[in-house]
């Protein structure tokens, strides 16, 4: 019985051998046809060994000059942007362009590899490898793309909230701020529950900050769905490490932020019922300047309506990934002017309890309800003195 344990065991080591050596033969084989290429036909020659078949008609809409918007939900000005981002330097491997036309067209069918695959021809293999290549080549732009306003275009962000806000009041907003959950399928039990949200289906949090042009200014994304927005703040980089907005600024959130002065300063409306004809006028002016983000909101789904409208057959992991990608080609979308209307979200536009439950229990040193008081007051009083009041001492 052992001689025949020893004998298998030699054959299986045997047959690995064999395959190894083979393996080196071929790669041999390779070396040495590229190298006579190399010799034969010169350096260039020998890195292209893909031919672009113009028969495909996915290819023949984008190498024609035909509109890419049905196809691809993006203008051709957008995708040769993001053509010139990302890196271009590659030893081997497809054509620069056809990889960016995958990704983009695999974003817009739903992150179908399968359908994907078919469209371009190509294995399905392929076709993953690529996607996951570019998105990873896009997240090493994202704070290219995604970024808080510089110092000389503060005022220019703070003019564009308070035309949304219709007073000048809102002229010392930087962003607006909003969490958004992003359906996925998510993994088995016992991690299943946490990604379980307040509307009771699975999803991991988008929160943004968006300017008065609807462009992000900064994305945290991966927190599972049952997180509470105000804890996805406190765990976010932009707000451990003070990020935005500088001194003297102000975010503008829902009744699901707590309103702080400190280390992020974030004015939120106040809690209903309001008590004084104050604080209503406040609250209607700060839902003016805020809504921005959820139509922010409304317009990303829209254009990746197969993304952000259904599951995300793909791992939890890297579907925050796929999402930055989404909001990257979005900012890009907003440089070109390549508009596209936003469509309501019933799910998101419905206020829950969520908005109701995080406004108190601030600490007095961090809370700002001083700043939000002084606002309000901002916003009552006339901006104009009465003629009549000149007519006395």
């Amino acid at each position: 019985m052992d001689r025949v344990v020893v004998a298998v065991a030699a054959g299986i080591l045997y047959l690995q051998a064999e395959t190894q050596a083979a393996a080196r033969m071929k790669m041999r084989e390779r070396r040495r046809a590229l190298m006579a290429c190399r010799l034969h036909w010169g350096e260039s020659a020998a890195k292209i060994y893909t031919q672009i078949d113009y028969s495909i008609p996915i290819l023949s809409i984008y190498f024609t000059g035909a509109d890419l918007k049905p196809a691809f939900r993006l203008s051709r000005a957008s995708v040769h942007m993001l053509l010139q981002m990302l890196p271009r330097e590659k030893q081997h491997g497809w054509n620069h362009e056809i990889e960016v036309l995958v990704t983009i067209y695999w974003l817009a069918c739903g992150a179908s590899y399968r359908v994907t695959a078919d469209i371009f021809s190509m294995p399905v293999a392929t076709v993953c490898r690529i996607v996951h290549n570019v998105i990873e080549e896009m997240m090493g732009i994202l704070h290219h793309v995604i970024h808080f306003p510089k110092a000389e275009e503060m005022e220019e962000v703070g003019a564009g909230f308070a035309r949304l806000a219709g007073n000048e009041a809102f002229r010392c907003t930087t962003g607006a701020i909003d969490g958004c959950h992003i359906r996925i399928l998510p993994p088995r039990e016992p991690h299943r529950r946490s990604y379980i949200n307040r509307k009771l289906f699975p999803s991991i949090v988008l929160q943004g900050i968006c300017d008065s042009r609807g462009a992000f200014l900064d994305v945290y994304i991966g927190n599972c769905g049952s997180v509470h927005d105000a804890l996805v703040l406190r765990r976010s980089p932009m707000y451990k490490q003070a990020l935005n907005p500088p001194a003297g600024y102000f975010l503008l959130g829902d009744g699901g932020y707590p309103c702080l002065r400190h280390p992020v300063a974030i004015m939120t409306p106040y809690r209903q019922p309001v008590s004084t004809p104050v604080e209503e006028r406040f609250n209607r002016h700060h839902a003016k300047a805020r809504n921005i983000i959820e139509r922010t909101f409304g317009i990303l789904k829209t254009r990746w309506r197969s993304i952000f409208l259904r599951a995300l057959v793909i791992r939890p992991l890297f579907a925050p990934k796929v999402v930055g990608a989404c909001c990257i080609l979005h900012n890009i979308c907003v440089a070109t002017d390549d508009v596209c209307q936003e469509e309501g979200d019933e799910e998101e536009a419905q206020a829950g309890p969520e908005a109701e439950t995080e406004g108190t229990g601030v600490d007095r040193e961090l809370s700002g309800a001083c700043i939000q008081a002084r606002l309000a007051a901002r916003l009552s009083a006339p901006e104009q003195l009465p003629a009549c009041l000149f007519e006395h001492d």
